[in-house]
């Protein structure tokens, strides 16, 4: 039984990381990345939809991105949605493709940038920890039904060694997102 708990808890705090993941993927450290314009969604016929559902995203060069709409006369909402989002970057289109150039990244951008990425790597590490104060909850709940009190002991040990693991593994993407963003 706590076992299975624990095996949840290691579930749900492996998603946790991937959320963080992502979150990073999509912040811009002067580097262009479709991944840039995963939160952009565009009013395709009064319906929004994500960007990259309306549209081929490529990467020609390391500060430029091409997106290629598959229907053509979705081009000037791509290109309002793209001037909406907060990604500061303005599209220019030659009427069948829209161009983003990436603009060098300022020093107070990139402290700004590191900045929210340890706010980010921080909202992830609370996230796993209340998933692991859930759980050690939960087992000495378990305690109390008559489980033994060594295998609620080891529980938690476990319970401690996944999530310093996990944590472990947000603090090692803030160091590698903090690198990439600092480099010139």
């Amino acid at each position: 039984m706590v076992k299975q708990l624990i095996a949840n808890a290691e579930e749900n705090m492996k998603k946790t990381v991937e959320v963080v993941r992502k979150e990073f993927a999509s912040l811009r450290a002067g580097r262009a990345t479709p991944a840039l314009l995963d939160k952009v969604v565009v009013s395709y016929y009064g319906t929004p939809t994500p960007l990259n559902q309306l549209a081929n995203i490529s990467v020609p060069e390391a500060r430029s991105l091409v997106i290629q709409p598959w229907d053509k006369s979705a081009l000037p909402e791509i290109e309002r949605a793209i001037l909406k989002s907060d990604l500061g970057i303005t599209p220019t289109s030659d009427g069948t493709v829209i161009r983003l150039t990436i603009p060098q990244l300022t020093q107070e951008r990139r402290a700004e940038l590191v900045k929210v990425v340890k706010k980010k790597a921080e909202e992830g590490r609370v996230a796993i920890r209340n998933i692991r104060r859930e759980v050690i909850d939960q087992i000495k709940a378990k305690q109390k039904e008559g489980v033994p009190e060594d295998e609620v002991k080891r529980g938690q040990e476990d319970m401690q060694k996944i999530t310093d693991k996990f944590i472990k593994e947000i603090d090692e993407m803030v160091k590698s997102k903090e690198q990439e963003i600092m480099q010139v």
